[in-house]
């Protein structure tokens, strides 16, 4: 299949895909076409979105591709889709940073980090679909375990879990940061 063809394909599979498309999946509905060729494509896709000046762009996320718009834009498709923003409340992003780091979790261990009962952060987070049950330890009382879902990676724009920040790498964000701006601000 000659690479223009096959890189249109690619282009509309994933225009029609309500979720990130793995190269596996676009590999099999391809049938004989090399999983390379198909990588180089995206590979190139990507780089054309890039160079090109849209208001969206062709982003690994979740495992696989997608179409996202650009931040910029956010306040005319939530008025068009007529949608709010997801808010998560300071509970619940300390419990999904704690599930995310430290998965699998279970749900006594994430009080113990945190302090208080997460009972109803945590339903809330399996609500909106971040988190979900990945089964159960092989201990007294078999406690739920958590982790993160594929939804959590598509949220924050994740292409896997090892993309977050490590913990040193937070850290370094932190050192000099209000100091520095204040005395920028004096000058």
């Amino acid at each position: 299949m000659e690479a223009k063809v096959l890189k249109s394909i690619i282009e509309s599979m994933i225009f029609v895909s309500e979720n990130p498309l793995g190269i596996d999946v676009i590999q099999g509905v391809l049938g004989n076409v090399d999983k390379m060729a198909v990588q180089r494509c995206l590979d190139e896709l990507i780089e054309e979105y890039q160079q090109s000046d849209r208001s969206f762009s062709l982003v690994k996320v979740a495992g696989g591709f997608q179409f996202r718009t650009k931040p910029e834009y956010a306040q005319w498709i939530q008025k068009l889709k007529k949608t709010r923003a997801t808010r998560l409340t300071k509970a619940a992003l300390e419990t999904l940073a704690i599930i995310a780091y430290k998965q699998p979790v279970m749900r006594a261990e994430i009080e113990a980090i945190r302090g208080v009962d997460s009972g109803w952060v945590l339903r809330a987070l399996l609500e909106k679909n971040l988190i979900r049950i990945m089964g159960r330890k092989a201990v007294p009382g078999r406690p739920i375990v958590y982790g993160t879902s594929k939804y959590f990676l598509e949220f924050f724009g994740l292409e896997n879990i090892s993309s977050l920040p490590t913990l040193r790498e937070i850290q370094e964000l932190g050192e000099g940061g209000p100091e520095e701006a204040t005395s920028e601000e004096a000058v």
